[in-house]
């Protein structure tokens, strides 16, 4: 035993290495699309020595292979990791939820109380008319026979004294017993409250992980152990309501962001941030392969059978893969690459219950209001607004932007993205004054009995016709048919001409700007042609 004190002076660290135990929080979160860096800090004081600071607050679904760990006031030593056999955490209830249980249990101790109070009165209700009942028969029988008059006279007296007492006790308890029925129902109501109040709490009961990092210092230190780590149970996505102003010419467009998690553990008190970068997704460029072409002797073709054509196919086919609202908006940061959203307050998200919707800011855009009418399509033009996103930030798309006409809500679409610069039209809704009519003539050319078409022509008539009582700036599209075959020849003419050919882009879509007056009546005229060679057919 006196070798002891010669071994530890060899090897301090066997008397100085301790374990401290530390309780962390997620303290700031980068929310992706889909995916979420999220941040731990949490203080510590250590002695001299080397020492192992423990953490078992890491939910267990927690992807440990994307651990990175930091220290500060100390030298960091290993770094070890454990999923099974965790040491238990102790009571780590939240005071909310230890508040919400204890009042569900008062109230459960309450109600008990109570219907034992409605018993002990039925009981005492059930005594008296037991004693209504004994009273009534002790003047039946042989019970009496031989009394005197005056002892008659006394027994009479006292059953009437006594059977009303019975009664007033009978009448008493009936009186108290409904008084405590309410009071439980009242009481039971309370408890309901009090066990949802409990349930929308989403305490945290997942195991955990452990966390175990060594670390060494020459002196007494203080210091923050930092853990960063990706989880892919947590998203965001933005939400847009866009409000067009016709008088004025603009659109606001309030955005918004829509956020949830289901790591395991709640989020309280969190410092955000929304990305649009998608470390999920593709992180580099894609790589290209020699391509070595060869050329052989033509072979004879051989008869291939379905099995074989699946197999070739198979061989051929690339493998399949399988496949609450804050009033505080953040504040945008715009790079060249991507965009961030720093949201200013504290944000409180619960796992697997909470949607919170963030205010991302509004934007105001001036826009040109016009009816945009589709006669092939519809019957009716529709407003639309363009505009250019002047803003110097991109729009993000989105799955749903509500979309409200002159502060009326008029339906939802789902929204592009928008480069900075960029143009882009948003509709809102029919104007049902605004009617539109598309007249076709179709000439099939001769057809004979064992001859074939070679031409057909179209004469269409459009018809716009305003019945709202307000003049609007129209533009009505139609299309005709277009060919790469110099052998199908394509001609066609249009009264009057249209504004524009190839609208967006696309070959053969005509676009025409028109003025039209309350109460008038405007026409298009548009007539094509095709022709090709005999013996062909078109498709």
């Amino acid at each position: 035993m006196r070798a002891l004190p010669l071994i530890f002076a060899f090897f301090p660290s066997l008397v100085l290495a301790d374990e401290i135990s530390l309780t962390s929080r997620v303290t700031d979160v980068t929310l992706f699309p889909y995916g979420a860096r999220i941040v731990r800090q949490v203080p510590f004081e250590a002695p001299a020595g080397e020492h192992e600071l423990r953490l078992i607050d890491l939910p267990q679904g927690t992807p440990m292979e994307t651990l990175r760990v930091k220290v500060t006031g100390a030298v960091m030593g290993t770094v070890s990791t454990r999923e099974d056999f965790v040491p238990p955490r102790g009571d780590r209830e939240s005071d909310a939820v230890r508040a919400a249980r204890d009042e569900v249990e008062r109230l459960e101790e309450a109600v008990r109380a109570k219907a034992d109070e409605a018993e002990a009165i039925r009981a005492a209700r059930e005594a008296a008319d037991t004693r209504i009942t004994f009273l009534r028969q002790l003047g039946q029988g042989d019970a009496l026979s031989g009394a005197t008059p005056e002892s008659l006279r006394e027994v009479s007296r006292m059953v009437g004294e006594e059977t009303l007492a019975a009664r007033q006790a009978m009448l008493e308890a009936e009186g108290r017993a409904r008084v405590v029925d309410r009071e439980v129902k009242e009481l039971r109501e309370d408890l309901d409250e009090a066990r949802q109040a409990l349930a929308a709490l989403v305490p945290e009961d997942e195991a955990r992980n452990l966390v175990t990092v060594g670390i060494s210092a020459e002196g007494d230190t203080k210091g923050t152990l930092e853990i960063t780590y990706y989880h892919d149970a947590a998203h965001w996505r933005p939400v847009y309501d866009a409000y067009l102003d016709r008088d004025a010419g603009q659109i606001m467009l309030k955005r918004a962001a829509l956020v949830s998690q289901d790591t395991g553990e709640n989020w309280q008190g969190v410092a955000l941030t929304l990305s649009t970068n998608e470390p999920s997704g593709e992180v580099a460029p894609g790589e290209l392969w020699p391509d070595l072409r060869r050329i052989t002797d033509p072979e004879e073709p051989r008869p291939v059978f379905r099995s074989q054509a699946d197999a070739a196919g198979a061989a051929l086919s690339p493998p399949m893969v399988e496949p609450m609202v804050a009033e505080e908006q953040a504040v945008a940061d715009i790079s060249g690459l991507s965009v961030t959203y720093g949201y200013p307050g504290a944000v409180d998200l619960a796992t697997g219950a909470d949607e919170v919707r963030l205010a991302l800011g509004d934007l105001s855009l001036d826009a040109e209001v016009l009816a945009w009418g589709v006669p092939k399509r519809d019957e009716t033009a529709f407003l639309v607004a363009e505009f250019t996103n002047t803003t110097g930030e991109m729009i993000l798309p989105s799955a749903a932007t509500q979309l409200y006409r002159d502060g009326e809500y008029v339906g939802e679409a789902r929204g592009e993205m928008i480069p900075a610069g960029g143009e882009a039209r948003l509709s809102f809704g029919p104007i049902e004054g605004l009617r539109l009519k598309r007249l076709v003539e179709r000439n099939e050319g001769d057809r004979g009995v064992l001859s074939r078409s070679t031409e057909l022509s179209e004469r269409i008539t459009i018809e716009a016709e305003n019945l709202t009582g307000e003049a609007w700036p129209l533009r009505v599209l139609d299309q005709v048919p277009y060919s790469e075959q110099e052998d199908l020849e394509i001609t066609w003419n249009a009264a009057p001409r249209p504004t524009e050919v190839d609208v967006d882009d696309k070959t053969g879509v005509l676009g025409w700007d028109l003025q039209i007056g309350a109460g008038e009546t405007q026409v298009i005229r548009l007539n094509y042609s095709l022709q090709w060679p005999e013996g062909k057919v078109l498709r």
